[in-house]
């Protein structure tokens, strides 16, 4: 069943439904039962981070601040809830609305720490293209996710005759919130995201590949947000999609979120007291996507960039965080159709690059903030409880600060 205007597919049974109407009785149904439970997990309105003055930099976004805002680009969402234990799901992030076998975008992957499950990694840096969709899952889901990307794609109509594919599945593992043992993810799931990728709007927090997921000691999720260039410098957009599920100590706009709120990696050390304590463990999957005719080593150098926007939030990279970087571009100038043995493409210039690289920071730290204010607090496995960022608390905290509501760009000198 396809989502609308990148709002998420809800499996609450465990089982996918074949017509809306029959999904929305159900929806009601449980809902009846568990009126609390499904409320704090998907219906709970919460702001995105420029809805309370947190304006990140000095390029404006596009117009849904979204990875969607590079034409082209749409996202899914499956959110897989199944009693108490399961809290997760699936993300699709398609490049174009072709068939992308057949019109392949270049594309580059970043390693800010290798602790992780990506999946169709050596191919994408030997060939530099992406010839599938992005999935983002949960960990033990990454293979069963991959399986059925891939007979779904065999079975369009375009895919005959296709013996060979590279399917790409990124992960951070939810499984404080979700058993993530049962490998809950199934090959529906998969073809809702999929077939339900859409342009606009982006779901974002407890939704999809972040329905499980931590941040910060706070519940995580999916998070987005994108850049527009001005004309003078290339009228470009870059877009950032992030499933955040990772430690370390919140900084926001630079005031010290973590700290004041009490709660960050290491405090117990750090404030003397003995004890288990969390050590910045978890992961971060970053989707950067712009319209520029980048190469593939170029957009190895934008992946790159997303690293130091994880790094303004806060995140040291610990040892047991997957830290990666997915970059591509749509532009038609550069992609790759099959059966062409020589191509003319655009290649943007190294001395052009950097306004690209300086929105992908950005947009990366953006998308982040959104990702921690969007999700809502989530109850599941065995009574684990990941509990939303407190606006009001974080607010007051960025007003003692002074990092509301900051111009897009600073005063000039008189």
């Amino acid at each position: 069943m396809p989502n609308h205007m990148g709002r998420p597919f809800f499996i609450f049974t465990g089982r996918a439904l074949s017509r809306a109407p029959s999904a929305f009785l159900v929806a009601l149904a449980l809902a009846a039962a568990f009126p609390v439970q499904i409320m704090s997990q998907s219906v709970e309105s919460r702001p995105r981070a420029r809805d309370v003055g947190i304006v990140v930099g000095i390029f404006p976004p596009g117009q849904h601040n979204a990875i969607t805002d590079v034409a082209g680009v749409r996202v899914g969402h499956t959110t897989v809830i199944e009693g108490d234990p399961i809290r997760t799901g699936v993300t699709a992030i398609v490049p174009h609305g072709g068939v992308i076998f057949r019109e392949r975008v270049p594309a580059a992957l970043h390693v800010g720490n290798g602790f992780g499950k990506l999946l169709g990694v050596t191919q994408l840096r030997e060939l530099g293209e992406l010839e599938t969709p992005i999935l983002l899952t949960c960990t033990l889901c990454v293979w069963k996710a991959a399986s059925a990307m891939v007979d779904y794609l065999l079975a369009q109509p375009e895919m005959q005759g296709v013996g060979s594919i590279n399917p790409v599945v990124g992960e951070t593992n939810d499984g404080g919130l979700s058993d993530i043992r049962a490998q809950p993810i199934r090959p529906e799931h998969v073809r809702a995201a999929l077939a339900g990728a859409r342009e606009g709007a982006v779901e974002e927090g407890s939704v999809g590949a972040g329905t499980g997921t931590r941040a910060f000691g706070w519940k995580g999720g999916i998070g987005t947000s994108s850049r527009q260039l001005p004309q003078s410098l290339g009228g470009y957009t870059v877009g950032v999609l992030v499933q955040s599920n990772f430690g370390g100590i919140l900084s926001i706009n630079g005031a010290p979120v973590g700290r004041e709120l009490g709660r960050f990696s290491f405090q117990e050390s750090a404030g003397g007291r003995p004890g288990e304590q969390d050590q910045g463990q978890g992961s971060i999957m970053m989707v950067v996507a712009t319209d520029a005719p980048l190469s593939p080593r170029s957009l190895e150098r934008l992946a790159a960039r997303a690293i130091m926007g994880l790094a303004r939030t806060g995140s040291f990279a610990g040892n047991g965080s997957g830290d990666y970087v997915i970059a591509f571009s749509t532009a038609p100038s550069v992609r790759r159709a099959s059966g062409s043995d020589v191509r003319t493409i655009d290649d943007l210039s190294n001395d052009a690059v950097s306004p690209l690289f300086e929105a992908a920071v950005e947009a990366t730290e953006e998308a982040i903030y959104n990702s921690l204010l969007k999700a809502t607090t989530v109850t599941g496995h065995r009574g684990q409880r990941a509990e939303a960022l407190p606006i009001a608390q974080t607010l007051d905290i960025l007003r003692k600060y002074n990092a509301l509501n900051w111009d897009r760009l600073p005063p000039q000198p008189r």
